[in-house]
């Protein structure tokens, strides 16, 4: 890291404060007793300690953000555009900075941490065009001289709930869509990797003052679980978009549904690679690993199976045993490194407890896991990716694991890889290497992939915002940045136009007096 965190932090605007940090207007709490401890889970080293927002000032943020929505939602969405394309450029200028803070406190790679913040980049300049773009339908009546149409609105204040995974480029493939549609939004960002959401909500404050944007259109509540249970009761927030584990997917699902509101899920993955005999087997490899190892396993759309067809497992399994031993593991700010650090203990923990429910199953490992301990692994946090074969009954197999271990098992015919690559109660992201047309078609036709995402010859991990983001069964079923995501945010109006000096009715139905 040439700069320090410090100054790293002096940059994005966050300044020390009485043991808690100073950020501006639009987020912070009255509270100073209870406060989150942001530890790196690269060197176990403080980065803040933050304070807890209260029940009073969530009331605060609500009231500021009702508040704004009647002006902002007043603002023409090309305008509305322009200040998010101000926002882009914003981030330009920090892109740096803010992607050694993301790879910092959450422990990814400083490239994957610098490509979440062109994640952010990318986003807004779709946001930017769609501004120009938000459209309705125009249809025929069956009544002379009028017109029907349809058209769309905001719906007011969008909650989001993000994740530790991808703790800044979530949040804006929210906002950066929210806002352009006119709403405002009230982040409640996950309580481990809250630095990094301050760091994002002082940069969009800075653009928003400069173009007189009412203070409540982005509004941050740092917070343990408790507010976010809040936000999903609250009858005043018509929208709350949640990115999470399926167990935290099912309780704000229900809160959300018991009031009649909408919700935006992306949960859990489960996701595999099958690997054909037809398939290009180096490029097979290369994404199997990097899908199963970046971010240290701890993406939603990771790498956990691959189907191997029987005809090449063993050529496969050799080729994996290879590669990963040739993995580097270690600071993720040294771009040397390969594989980073697990967020916390609880997830080490959960890491072994996954290899031992494995091999009590029956799972044989051919890349053995384990922690690592000394210099430069002092946080505890490190730990081996692992490789094993399994059946895909298993119960382990069927449930995430947010770390590396990757789960091998084989096939003989497509149609049993396919039926192997759907029978697992989550659906956000799959893949088959293949140079056969047909395979590949099968497998992306309504026999094929049950998934929100397939791929052919590209791997499960990694996705660019032009393409509707989610998943099907425990994932979800929500869609997020591109396609027309966008719709999620507004609410549909049918318009009718009697431009006639008679009122008929639809249906032929007569109603003279």
């Amino acid at each position: 890291m040439q700069k320090s965190i410090h100054e790293i932090l002096e940059n994005l605007g966050v300044q020390p404060n009485n043991g808690g940090w100073s950020t501006g207007s639009n987020w912070g709490s009255s509270n100073t007793e209870q406060q989150i401890s942001s530890y790196s889970p690269v060197d176990d080293k403080l980065i803040a300690k933050v304070s807890i927002a209260s029940a009073d000032d969530y009331e605060n943020v609500i009231g500021k953000a009702q508040s704004a929505f009647l002006e902002w939602k007043k603002v023409p969405a090309p305008k509305r555009g322009d200040i998010i394309r101000q926002f882009g450029d914003a981030l330009r200028a920090h892109k740096e900075d803010l992607g050694t803070l993301v790879s910092y406190e959450m422990g990814k790679s400083l490239q994957e941490g610098l490509g979440e913040v062109q994640e952010m980049i990318d986003i807004c300049d779709f946001a930017v065009g769609l501004s120009r773009q938000l459209y309705g339908l125009t249809m025929h009546s069956e009544r002379p001289s009028h017109r029907m149409y349809e058209q769309y609105h905001p719906l007011g204040l969008v909650g989001i709930i993000s994740a530790f995974n991808f703790p800044v480029a979530v949040w804006s493939w929210n906002t950066a869509l929210a806002w352009v549609c006119g709403n405002v939004c009230i982040w409640k960002p996950s309580e481990k990797t809250p630095i990094t959401a301050i760091a994002c909500q002082n940069i969009i404050e800075k653009v928003f003052k400069t173009n007189n944007v009412p203070e409540g259109v982005s509004c941050l509540l740092i917070s343990d679980r408790s507010l976010g249970e809040k936000m999903s009761h609250d009858t005043r927030i018509p929208l709350i978009s949640a990115t999470g584990s399926t167990r935290m997917g099912k309780a704000v699902g229900a809160a959300v549904g018991a009031r009649l509101g909408k919700s935006l899920l992306e949960l859990g993955g489960n996701n595999a690679i099958i690997i054909s005999k037809d398939a290009d087997l180096d490029m097979s490899i290369i994404g199997a690993v990097f899908g199963a190892v970046g971010t240290a396993g701890q993406r939603c759309t990771s790498t956990r199976r691959l189907i191997i067809h029987e005809s090449i497992y063993d050529k496969i399994t050799e080729k994996l045993v290879k590669a990963y031993g040739q993995l580097r593991i270690g600071d993720p700010l040294d771009q040397h490194n390969h594989v980073g650090p697990l967020i916390d203990k609880d997830a080490v923990n959960a890491y072994l407890e996954s290899i031992e429910k494995c091999k009590e199953e029956g799972g044989k490992f051919i890349v053995e896991g384990g922690v690592l301990e000394g210099h430069p692994y002092e946080s505890g946090c490190y730990v081996k990716p692992c490789v094993a074969e399994v059946k895909n009954e298993y119960k382990i197999v069927q449930h995430e694991t947010f770390a590396p271990i990757l789960y091998l098992m084989k096939y003989n015919t497509i149609e049993e890889a396919i039926a192997m690559q759907n029978g697992v109660p989550q659906g956000l992201s799959s893949a088959i290497m293949t140079l056969n047309l047909r395979e590949a078609e099968l497998f992306l036709s309504a026999q094929g992939s049950d998934c929100g995402i397939a791929n052919v010859n590209i791997g499960t991990s990694g996705a660019e915002i032009g393409g509707a983001f989610g998943g099907e069964k425990e994932t979800g079923g929500g869609r997020e940045s591109g396609s027309d995501a966008w719709k999620v945010y507004m609410r549909r109006q049918t318009n009718t136009i009697n431009y006639s000096d008679t009122l008929p009715l639809a249906q032929g139905i007569k109603f003279d007096f």
